[in-house]
C-alpha cells in the first residue's frame, strides 16, 4: 500500500515538473517583431536620362577690325547687351578721310579728261566721214577715250574702296547679344584682321550638346526626331530646385565609332542673364516609351555578397529571400529589372534588423512615387 502511494506520488512530480517547463518554454519564446511593410509599386514608367553638358551660344563673334589705325574711342559699356549695327569702336577716320578726298578729286580728273577725250574721238569720227582726218589718227582718238574710261573706272573702285574702309574704322556690333570687356583700349594700334577687340554672343538662345551611348539611345531613344517636340530639362549646378525647359533640335548624322555615342543637341531661351555660354549644366530626357516596371524603396534593398535581394512577406506574415536584378534609381525607388512580381509585398525598410525564415506582425504602409510621374500599369496574364 505504501509503495503505490509513493508511486502515485512521483508521477505527480513528475507531470507537475513537464507542465511548468512546459509553460517556461511558452513564456521564453519572443513575440513577432513589428515591420513596416508594403506592396511594391507597379506601374507605367518612363525612366529619366541625365547628360553633363555646357551651354554653348548659336552665334560667337571674335571682333576684328577691317582696317589698320589707332583706336579713337571704345563706345560701348563692358558686360552689355548691344544690338546689331550699334557703334563698339571707333578707329582714328582721318588718314582714310584723306585718301577719300583724293580719290574724289582723281575722280574728278578722270571724269574731265574722258570728257575731252570722248569728244576729240567724236570729232574725229565726224572728220573721217568727211575724209579730213586719216584712219589712224581717228583711231588713236578713240582709243584714247576708251583708255580714259578704263581710267575712270579704277577710279571710281579705289574711291568705293577708300569709302568702305572709312565706314570700317566705325566698328559695329554684327550681331545681337552680349559684348565682353574691351581686349584694347583708345590709343593703341590695331591691325586689320588680326587684333582682337572684344567677344561679342548672342545670348537668347543657347545649345546643349551631349553625347547618348548607342545602346541607351537604341533602347529609349530611337524613335526620337529632331522637330522640337521632345522635351528637354536642364539643371545648372549649383541650383538643383530650378528647371528650364528646352527640346532637342538637332541629332547629328552618325555614331562616332569611336566612342559609340550619338551626338545630339538641346535648344533652350533665355530672356534672363541666367544662363550663360560655357556653365555646366546636366539634361534630362524621358524616354519615349513607358513600360509596366516594379519599383521599390532604394532602402529594401539589401546586399549579400555579390547578390542583391528583398525581403518578401508570405501568407504566412514570414520573411523570404528573394534575389533581385536592379535597374536604374529614380529618387529614392529603385527599378527591380527581374526576381519579384506584381502585389507581393516586402519589408519596406530592408534586412537591418530582420532576416529571412522570420516571423513578423506586418505593418501595412505605402510607398511613396510623389516624385515619379506614373501610370497603373495591370499585371500581365
Amino acid at each position: 500500500m505504501s509503495l503505490r502511494i509513493f508511486s502515485v506520488l512521483f508521477l505527480a512530480t513528475v507531470l507537475v515538473g513537464c507542465t511548468a517547463e512546459a509553460d517556461s518554454t511558452v513564456a521564453m519564446q519572443p513575440p513577432a517583431q513589428p515591420v513596416d511593410v508594403a506592396k511594391v509599386v507597379y506601374a507605367q514608367y518612363s525612366p529619366e536620362y541625365t547628360f553633363t553638358t555646357r551651354l554653348e551660344s548659336p552665334q560667337q563673334v571674335d571682333l576684328r577690325p577691317r582696317v589698320s589705325g589707332v583706336i579713337d574711342a571704345v563706345s560701348f559699356k563692358e558686360g552689355s547687351h548691344v544690338k546689331r549695327g550699334d557703334l563698339l569702336f571707333k578707329i582714328d577716320p582721318r588718314p582714310f578721310s584723306a585718301e577719300v578726298a583724293r580719290l574724289t578729286a582723281e575722280l574728278n580728273r578722270a571724269q574731265a579728261a574722258l570728257s575731252q577725250a570722248q569728244s576729240e574721238a567724236d570729232r574725229a569720227k565726224s572728220l573721217q566721214g568727211r575724209n579730213a582726218m586719216s584712219a589712224e589718227q581717228a583711231e588713236s582718238r578713240v582709243s584714247l577715250a576708251q583708255q580714259r574710261r578704263a581710267e575712270l573706272a579704277s577710279v571710281q573702285a579705289a574711291l568705293e574702296t577708300a569709302l568702305l574702309n572709312l565706314q570700317f574704322t566705325e566698328v559695329r556690333a554684327p550681331i545681337d547679344g552680349q559684348v565682353s570687356n574691351a581686349f584694347i583700349t583708345a590709343g593703341n594700334n590695331v591691325q586689320a584682321g588680326q587684333s582682337v577687340l572684344t567677344t561679342l554672343v548672342a545670348t537668347d538662345s543657347l545649345y546643349a550638346y551631349f553625347d547618348v551611348d548607342e545602346r541607351t539611345w537604341n533602347s529609349a531613344f530611337s524613335q526620337v526626331k529632331a522637330d522640337g517636340q521632345t522635351k528637354a530639362t536642364l539643371m545648372l549646378s549649383g541650383q538643383a530646385q530650378t528647371e528650364y525647359q528646352g527640346y532637342l533640335d538637332f541629332i547629328d548624322n552618325q555614331i562616332n565609332v569611336e566612342s559609340g555615342t550619338l551626338r545630339v543637341r538641346a535648344l533652350f531661351q533665355s530672356d534672363s542673364e541666367v544662363l550663360r555660354p560655357g556653365a555646366f549644366a546636366r539634361i534630362q530626357l524621358q524616354a519615349v516609351a513607358s513600360q509596366p516596371t516594379i519599383l521599390v524603396p532604394d532602402r529594401a534593398v539589401g546586399t549579400d555578397l555579390e547578390n542583391r535581394f528583398v525581403l518578401v512577406v508570405n501568407q504566412d506574415n514570414v520573411l523570404e529571400y528573394r534575389q533581385v536584378q536592379l535597374g536604374r534609381r529614380e529618387g529614392d525607388l529603385r527599378v527591380i529589372e527581374s526576381g519579384l512580381q506584381p502585389n507581393e509585398r516586402i519589408a519596406v525598410n530592408g534586412p537591418a534588423r530582420v532576416g529571412p525564415g522570420m516571423t513578423i506582425a506586418p505593418r501595412d504602409v505605402s510607398i511613396k512615387t510623389a516624385e515619379l510621374t506614373l501610370a497603373s500599369a495591370k499585371p500581365s496574364a
